[in-house]
């Protein structure tokens, strides 16, 4: 196992992306390209630089690589109010993604504030 798969927050990150799919497959295929595309990327771009940070050999640098992840994490959230606008997923659907990037965020801020502690 890698030191990255026992961080909880790469797991809520991972959980996010299936969410994120599991949203974006009703989307119109007009979309597919779209705004469909984007939200999975941005939603993978979360547990990828988690991933690749903590292979870093120091704190700092691994902090940088959770802010990216973070701004990821905020497009997911600006593209799922986006297509909550365009009627491509409900209210309901945007109110979990959005809860799950809240508590990710927490916890990705969470992380960044005790490695740069250290």
């Amino acid at each position: 196992m890698f030191k990255f798969e026992k961080l909880d927050v790469w797991q809520k990150a991972v959980d996010l992306a299936d969410l994120v799919y599991d949203v974006t497959i009703t989307f119109p295929d007009a979309e597919r390209f779209g705004l469909t595309n984007q939200m999975r990327r941005a939603a993978v771009s979360i547990s990828s630089n988690i991933a690749e940070g903590s292979s870093r050999s120091s704190n700092g640098d691994f902090a940088r690589f959770l802010e990216i992840a973070t701004g990821s994490l905020f497009e997911v959230v600006s593209q799922s109010r986006i297509s909550m606008r365009r009627h491509f997923t409900s209210e309901t659907d945007h109110a979990k993604l959005y809860e799950a990037a809240e508590e990710l965020g927490r916890m990705l801020s969470g992380l960044r504030k005790t490695l740069l502690a250290a």
